[in-house]
């Protein structure tokens, strides 16, 4: 399901018009963004939490060539799904 798809399932769902769900969708994806770089944890009960973690610098392989190279450390964002997120 792609950004457009999901916008139309959450139109579907709510009935709100498609304007209002693509507004109330980029809304939720900026709210959450501005908590996690903030470092907050965003935690939605029943489906799931995201949260920063911190990967430490490591030595990595070249594939091409086999050579030993530097991967630098980086912030990821990490989803931890929820009890009620059944497939």
């Amino acid at each position: 399901m792609n950004k457009t798809q999901l916008i139309d399932a959450m139109a579907a769902k709510s009935g709100l018009n498609k304007a209002d769900s693509k507004r109330a969708l980029e809304a939720f994806i900026g709210s959450t963004t501005d908590a996690l770089k903030t470092g907050d944890r965003v935690a939605l009960v029943g489906f799931g939490s995201f949260s920063v973690n911190e990967r430490a610098a490591r030595t990595g392989r070249n594939p091409k060539t086999g050579e030993a190279i530097q991967i630098a450390a980086k912030k990821v964002v990490k989803f931890k799904a929820g009890s009620d997120l059944a497939l």
